[in-house]
Formats: C-alpha cells, sequence, structure tokens
C-alpha cells in the first residue's frame, strides 16, 4: 500500500542476505511489519503536534490567567457578563457588575478572560 511512498519493502529485501528462502521471508515479514506500524507510528506524532500540544498550551495559558487574577481586574465570564473584580477567594470572585455595582459571585473557573483596556465611562455605556 505504501510501496511507492516509503520503497522501506524493497531497502530491505535488498538489505537482506541472500541466504535461503527463509533470510528472505524473514526479511518480508520485518518490511511487512515495519510497513504497518509506521503508518500508525506517524498518525500519533501527527495527533500529538496537531491536538494534544496546542491543548496543553492553551489550559497551561488559562491557569496561569486565573492563577494571576487580582482585584480591580476588568473580566469577562463564559456566560458573557463583564464586571469588576471586588474581591477574591479560594474559587469564588465577586464581581461588581453594572452601572449601580451590583455583586455578583462567580466561580474562578467561569472566567472567560481578563480585559486588557478597561472602560472608563462604564455607567454611560451600560445605562
Amino acid at each position: 500500500m505504501f510501496d511507492w511512498l516509503l520503497g522501506i519493502q524493497n531497502a530491505i529485501a535488498e538489505v537482506a542476505p541472500a541466504a535461503g528462502d527463509a533470510a528472505a521471508g524473514e526479511a518480508n515479514s520485518t518490511a511487512a511489519l515495519i510497513q504497518m506500524l509506521l503508518p500508525m507510528a506517524l498518525i500519533v506524532v501527527v495527533f500529538y503536534f496537531m491536538l494534544i500540544r496546542p491543548q496543553k498550551k492553551k489550559d497551561k495559558k488559562v491557569k496561569d490567567m486565573l492563577s494571576n487574577l487580582k482585584v480591580g481586574d476588568r473580566i469577562c465570564t463564559i456566560g458573557g457578563i463583564y464586571g469588576t473584580i471586588t474581591s477574591i477567594r479560594d474559587d469564588n470572585v465577586v464581581l461588581a457588575v453594572g452601572a449601580q455595582d451590583v455583586p455578583m459571585v462567580f466561580a474562578r473557573w467561569a472566567i472567560r478572560n481578563v480585559e486588557a483596556v478597561s472602560v472608563e465611562n462604564e455607567g454611560e455605556i451600560l445605562a
């Protein structure tokens, strides 16, 4: 199936000693085994670099962001609620939301991101 791409079977057959049918049979079975396992190994490597490694980087970035939260940060929750952190407890964050600074309690994991730009006239925008 992959003879045209890899040429492994022919290369092993040429390198194998011409001692007889037993050696040629072993070379063919070894080539078939390599030919079968090499695509599987390539698939695993591709999955690692395309899926697993980027997800680990993303998880690490989110964990660092959640551990670096501080009072006064403007954040967005996973529900789309924007607010300013007024206090932080172990796994809970209290946000001031809206023009009247209504306090809301959220789980720390429910924070999507920290906003880089703070809105100065929040009351005018939300009112």
